[in-house]
């Protein structure tokens, strides 16, 4: 497809009303969509939060049973799991059947990190805070809604904001009377940011009512850049806890410094054996069975913005790691990184002591060919060339008697493994298409997210091909305090998803 002057033109009016519909009915009910947005965005929705957790999902099987989807609430055995919510409709002609899938958990988060705000109490800023965005009340009927503007909550970008984008584009439709051309099946998951350890069963277990043609994804960023676009993999993830230990109890600094080794000081040895100076990745084998990009997905990268030098200035770094690789290659290999270390106390509670152990949780992202247990075990035979005799539990006193150095490695629940889909199957050309024409700019495709979704739980569950549309702006702060989301990214959201309804394949 070229593009220019010419892309301005939409030869295809079936889609550009689908498109110009979503956006006339946003645009008659902006107050409303934000007052309902602003609803579900009050609900905590941590997944260990059984109560609240629940809450979340029987707002959205209200919430689809008014739109007459037909709601279901999928459940795992072990009914404090979060079910699935489910729902579908059926367009008399449709040859073709898609599953529209976001969560409705979020990450945790202690709600004294946040700064002018509580995670569950959303507030609408001018800008983005950290740009000198000022807090405003929420704006009264007939009074305009500036796009820029951002709404600070708890998933407000990672998830709810997916959910509420389809959602809006089903209604966009309904609204106007404008048919889809697919049947359209929506899926709601309840614990994707714990690791989805349940997703598998529950799929599984309905793997007859989600027979589809494809797995549609909305979750994660836009292009740094702006520009709209489409992902056909994600990165696999597994978390480790990595342990090693000292003396059996606090020892005073004066009296045994020098003599009884400090763990915090072997983690931190332990840590930077990992990676070399320019911060490459050591560990033996850690990217040899990675699957190489095919001809599609490097003339993809090759045509996307470059974007890294206005990264570096707005982050305030001067250096990368990866020894020069841009940002677009790193995403497609396996990464390792230190989601947080412990080791004693600092600040008003430090003490003159010598810790008992030192901590630290490790992220390993995964590109499509590794295996989480493959990865896990290539990261313990790195610690015992190290050195370390290697437990998944704590060591008795005999064995810190026979070892001089210990360290424990476990693995969190939910690992799973990387998902890439081939660009040139025929959904695939058709997603491209409907998210173009939702677009006045040429849009991007992209074979990896940076991030993680469990799209290889889903494949190998129901063997449909998955393709991720994100929607966030980029800068929303996923995962951390203060998460936002730029309305007008909402609002295109909505056109994006009413035209994907309307697409059509073979």
């Amino acid at each position: 497809m070229k593009f220019g002057a010419l892309f301005l033109v939409c030869f295809f009016p079936y889609f550009c009303f689908s498109q110009n519909s979503g956006r006339a009915y946003r645009q008659a009910n902006e107050h409303q969509l934000l007052t309902e947005y602003f609803r579900f965005l009050s609900i905590p929705n941590v997944a260990s939060d059984t109560v609240n957790i629940r809450r979340n999902a029987q707002y959205l099987f209200a919430q689809m049973q008014r739109r007459g989807l037909d709601p279901q609430l999928l459940e795992a055995a072990d009914k404090k799991v979060p079910p699935v919510v489910y729902g579908e409709w059926r367009t008399p002609g449709a040859t073709k059947t898609v599953i529209f899938y976001a969560h409705y958990d979020g990450q945790p988060t202690d709600p004294a990190d946040w700064t002018g705000s509580k995670p569950w109490d959303p507030v609408l800023r001018t800008k983005a805070f950290d740009k000198g965005g000022e807090a405003i009340a929420f704006p009264k009927s007939g009074e305009k809604i500036d796009p820029e503007w951002r709404i600070y909550a708890r998933s407000a970008s990672d998830d709810k904001a997916g959910v509420f984008a389809i959602l809006t584009a089903f209604d966009a439709l309904v609204a106007k009377n404008i048919k889809p051309t697919i049947n359209i099946k929506f899926l709601f998951e309840g614990e994707e940011e714990a690791g989805s350890p349940h997703l598998r069963e529950i799929l599984t277990k309905n793997k007859d009512l989600l027979k589809a043609d494809a797995f549609i994804v909305c979750d994660g960023p836009v292009h740094q850049s702006g520009r709209k676009q489409v992902v056909f993999g994600v990165r696999g993830d597994v978390n480790v806890d990595l342990t090693v230990y000292g003396a059996k109890r606090p020892l005073h600094s004066g009296h045994y410094g020098n003599w009884s080794p400090n763990p915090a000081l072997w983690l931190a040895r332990l840590l930077a054996s990992m990676k070399d100076a320019d911060g490459n990745i050591v560990v033996n084998g850690w990217a040899d069975d990675a699957d190489p990009l095919g001809p599609d997905e490097i003339r993809a990268m090759a045509e996307a913005p470059k974007y890294d030098n206005e990264l570096k200035r707005e982050l305030g770094i001067a250096y990368t790691e990866g020894s020069g690789k841009s940002l677009l290659d790193l995403i497609n290999l396996p990464s390792l990184n230190i989601n947080g270390i412990r080791s004693g106390d600092v600040g008003a509670l430090a003490r003159n002591v010598i810790p008992t152990s030192a901590v630290a949780v490790l992220d390993l992202r995964l590109v499509k060919g590794n295996d989480h247990v493959r990865q896990v075990a290539k990261l313990r035979k790195h610690i015992e060339t190290q050195g370390f005799y290697v437990l998944d539990r704590d060591p008795t006193d005999a064995e810190r008697q026979k070892y001089p150095t210990i360290a424990k490695l476990v693995s969190h629940s939910g690992g799973y493994n990387a998902q890439r889909t081939r660009m040139d199957l025929p959904v695939s050309a058709a997603v491209v298409d409907a998210v173009q024409r939702a677009s006045s700019e040429p849009i991007v495709r992209m074979p990896t997210l940076g991030g993680s979704l469990p799209l290889s739980i889903i494949g190998d569950a129901l063997d449909q091909p998955t393709i991720t549309v994100p929607i966030a702006n980029y800068d929303n702060n996923q995962h951390a305090e203060n998460e936002n989301i730029r309305i007008q990214n909402l609002w295109d959201a909505i056109e994006i998803y009413a035209s994907l309804m309307t697409m059509k394949f073979n």
